[in-house]
């Protein structure tokens, strides 16, 4: 990129960063400053060039390599594991590996794993490396196999129904095995999250929405209602070839028509086998193909499938209006966390006051939960609290106080605007149980996340106005993805001043940045650019004063695969080092 070029993007870039940070606190309850704003930025997803780096099933696979004997301590669960509050993960864990046993189906209700086989469409014949080493490897840990179908027993059921209900090849109701190992809390460096591991800017785009309260794209009926409406899509787009399409869910339409029309510029064979593509995606469909297999045929691979009988795990219930989700589990008589896993959408201690107004609980649970809703005053189906405004008070930091939005805030108390004045009164709804009884919601999976011991020394960091992860990695000697996994984040993720970070330094005696080093901070801008024949990352390191290891971090690269000319970078650019 020349010089002058290069230039301009900064500037443009200063400015925009100069005209938005004074808006971020008055903002805080939009999406994009939640979320970001790429999810403005995406057009239609069938015919992207975006890989989607899910969360993958490699850490479940990693476990169970291990030979780890407590299978619910050790599969992952948002990373949560720590010493302070092993017992309520492993408690949370457990619950997800290992959902109640339904009462027994009838001696002539038809298998599940029956139901699917009859709908399998692919071919599983295929001869193909690839497919044979993902085989291999199941058929030595048959107790993953058996991990990943507890935790999929919630869901599977309605998952195959959905499938067939569009007519699609049922291997694809395993597809969450690949994409998240089952885990409903799954999020990827990549900003992918849930069972279907969508990203904002596609979840977005098929009506998955966001917000302080809820995520969409971890919603078990709308995720799925939009990944299975995705798959059917790039389907019709690659004439019925679902190896074609699942490959594309994975790296982009537009990356596999790349890769084929390359193919048949040069006589190559255009099927998914014969193509050049990303090595995540290489490897993403023979998983997929392997799994079949082994559903198909377990006794082939000495595999034995835990019984699921072909019946409904859950019921859709219509709530009426917002619940705190400790008085939904005790009018349905089930545990709270058990709510939170068919649930698992809502962020906080409560379902969205904007609705959808309904909870999944367990079929058997379904009628008691309806009868005793029915029974119970919608006054008390939240708590209130009277708060009395303060000096210093507005209605943010009131909100943020009592782990609702200022929009609830405003819509309760009937305000027009964000002004109150002090000694007024203000009704807030708040949470019936203190914050450790919600266990698996947001802030509780990032209290455990955050508090998991790791190597170095720990630092508490508040970020501020201007802060980037690029900056806060390179100051404690750490990657800019460790940084973000340490938080329950993606590298993506927006920084709201204000938010409290957990760092495990690499410095002897890590310090908290000076102002001096805050003024440097600003000297650092995003900047775009495309990738020119004879780019290397080295090259492009060396030209803007950076490090091959962020570049990849920053672009979710292979450091070992080769730059494509064209290919678009994003780098994080100290100005007075730049060319």
């Amino acid at each position: 990129m020349p010089v002058k070029r290069l230039s301009y993007v900064l500037l443009a870039s200063s400015l925009l960063s100069a005209c938005s940070s004074p808006q971020i606190m008055e903002n805080w309850n939009s999406p994009s400053a939640w979320f970001g704003s790429d999810t403005d930025q995406q057009g239609n997803p069938v015919d992207s060039e975006k890989i989607v780096v899910a969360r993958g099933d490699e850490d479940l696979k990693a476990s169970v390599a291990a030979g780890n004997s407590d299978e619910a301590t050790d599969a992952p669960l948002d990373d949560a594991i720590s010493p302070e509050l092993r017992a309520k993960a492993k408690d949370a864990r457990q619950k997800l590996d290992d959902p109640k046993t339904r009462a027994d189906a009838s001696a002539d209700s038809q298998d599940l794993w029956d139901r699917m086989r009859s709908g399998f469409a692919m071919d599983h014949a295929v001869d193909n490396a690839r497919v044979k080493s993902q085989l291999d490897w199941y058929a030595r840990h048959p107790s993953y196999i058996k991990r990943v179908v507890e935790r999929g027993s919630r869901y599977l059921h309605h998952i195959v129904e959905e499938t067939e209900a569009r007519g699609l090849p049922t291997e694809m109701a395993l597809l969450p095995i690949v994409e998240s190992a089952f885990d409903p809390f799954a999020y990827s460096h990549g900003r992918a999250a849930g069972l279907w591991q969508f990203i904002p800017s596609t979840g977005k785009y098929f009506g998955l929405t966001q917000s302080w309260w809820h995520d969409d794209r971890r919603d078990v009926l709308e995720a799925t209602d939009a990944a299975l409406t995705y798959l059917d899509r790039l389907a019709k787009r690659f004439d019925g070839d679902y190896t074609l399409a699942l490959a594309a869910y994975n790296a982009g339409g537009g990356t596999v028509s790349s890769a084929m029309r390359r193919n048949r510029n040069a006589g190559k064979p255009t099927d998914f086998w014969s193509l050049s593509l990303p090595k995540e995606t290489r490897h993403y469909v023979p998983k997929l193909i392997a799994l079949a297999k082994i559903f198909d045929n377990p006794e082939a691979y000495g595999i034995e499938l835990p019984a699921l009988d072909d019946e409904p795990y859950f019921e859709v219930v219509d709530t009426g209006s917002q619940l705190d989700l400790a008085q939904a589990a005790e009018l349905a008589g089930v545990d709270i966390d058990e709510i939170y896993l068919l649930n698992p959408s809502y962020n906080r201690w409560a379902t969205n006051p904007e609705g959808p107004h309904r909870l999944l609980v367990p079929k058997q649970n379904a009628g008691e939960f309806r009868q005793a809703l029915a029974n119970f005053p919608k006054e008390q189906r939240v708590s209130w609290q009277n708060y009395k405004v303060r000096k210093g008070d507005n209605l943010n930091s009131i909100a943020r106080k009592f782990g609702t939005t200022t929009s609830v805030v405003r819509q309760v108390n009937k305000l027009d605007s964000d002004l109150i004045r002090i000694g007024q009164s203000l009704l807030i709804p708040s949470s019936t149980r203190g914050a450790d009884a919600y266990a698996l919601s947001q802030s509780q999976r990032l209290q455990r996340t955050q508090s998991r011991k790791r190597d170095g020394n720990k630092v508490s960091y508040t970020v501020r106005s201007g802060d980037t992860f690029w900056d806060i990695a390179r100051e404690h000697r750490v990657s800019v993805r460790e940084v973000a996994a340490w938080n329950g984040m993606a590298p993506g993720d927006p920084l709201i001043p204000g938010k409290k970070l957990v760092i495990w330094s690499k410095n002897a005696q890590p310090t908290v940045a000076s102002n001096n080093s805050a003024r440097s901070k600003a000297m650092v801008r995003k900047v775009g650019y495309r990738v020119r024949s004879g780019d290397s990352l080295s090259a492009i390191a060396s030209r803007f004063s950076v490090n091959v290891r962020d570049i990849a971090s920053w672009n979710d690269l292979n450091t070992k695969r080769y730059l494509q000319p064209g290919q678009s970078l994003v780098l994080y650019v100290d100005i007075r080092n730049s060319p």
